[in-house]
């Protein structure tokens, strides 16, 4: 683990995080690929690690009944989903790879949702773990649809 910086696209918010895994996951949910584009690859930050600045532009969407996202209010990056309903896991921010200012060495670990997954996307075999919606949700808790 080591610490960390970032930025969203134009630079009103800066972060710092400290002890930032060398691991990443990615997301093939409906909601997370409509928000990223493609698969949300994001880096588990424990929230009391994690130091903003610009904060005032950023904004937060509760986007289902347990999690909300984070995004820059001038440019639109993608900041941060985060579990807003207690005893759902770990008290994380999921920060996206692409606004740290450095993933040198940094490998994917596991793929949720792997069943939604956007058809032709296909990420380099790692041994790394794949996980189906149903499996996702029952791990956290969730409720299924």
């Amino acid at each position: 683990m080591t610490d960390k910086t970032g930025q969203c696209m134009c630079g009103a918010v800066t972060f710092s995080a400290r002890d930032v895994p060398d691991h990443f996951s990615a997301c093939h949910c409906e909601m997370c690929r409509r928000w990223s584009g493609s698969a949300l690859l994001a880096v588990h930050v424990p929230v009391e690690g994690v130091t903003w600045k610009g904060e005032a532009h950023i904004r937060t969407l509760q986007t289902s009944d347990w999690a909300e996202r984070a995004f820059c209010q001038r440019c639109g990056t993608p900041m941060y989903y985060h579990l807003t309903v207690d005893g759902y896991g770990p008290e994380n921010y999921s920060i996206p790879l692409g606004v740290f200012d450095e993933t040198t060495g940094m490998t994917m670990t596991l793929e949720s949702f792997v069943d939604c997954k956007a058809g032709g996307l296909a990420y380099a075999e790692n041994g790394r773990e794949q996980v189906t919606r149903a499996d996702t949700l029952a791990t956290y808790g969730m409720p299924g649809d």
